[in-house]
């Protein structure tokens, strides 16, 4: 930046005195204000031309980063929603379908609590099936007793 400076200074000498100034000579210079700050703003504009250019790619490459990470984001909450599916396993599947025929012939409608003990299953385990059959039985509470619940086909 010194060399910048100097080559300016050279540049305003009257050209008979033009010499190339070296650092280790000491000379003075009478210089206008308007000239100091056309020196000083060339070397401000040479010096943040750089930073400027690489803030502009900064900015760019925030950007694609962004962007990336939006699909990113959206890519990975497609994937938990397939992983929270819950599919029901063969087991379940058939008694599903044992329980679905229980409640056919029980005119589409059945406490919780006798469907469960004609299953001969746990409370745990009834409450998987129930869970994996949400498309086709509703439970809904008993209208003499709000503690049971009924068993309806949909």
């Amino acid at each position: 930046m010194s060399e910048i400076a100097l080559a300016s200074i050279n540049s305003f000498a009257p050209s008979v005195a033009q010499r190339p100034v070296s650092p280790s000579e000491e000379q003075i210079f009478v210089l206008t204000t308007g000239q100091l700050a056309s020196i000083v703003s060339a070397a401000i504009q040479e010096a943040t031309e750089p930073i400027l250019q690489e803030i502009q790619d900064l900015r760019a490459r925030q950007e694609r980063d962004y962007e990336r990470f939006a699909g990113d984001i959206c890519d990975h909450g497609q994937r938990l929603r397939k992983l929270e599916k819950i599919e029901p396993q063969p087991l379940q599947q058939d008694r599903g379908d044992i329980l679905r025929a229980l409640l056919a012939a029980n005119d589409g409608k059945m406490l919780r609590s006798q469907a469960r003990k004609k299953m001969h299953l746990s409370e745990s385990r009834f409450s998987e099936v129930l869970a994996t059959m949400g498309d086709y039985i509703e439970v809904r509470p008993y209208h003499l007793n709000k503690n049971q619940k009924v068993l309806v086909l949909k």
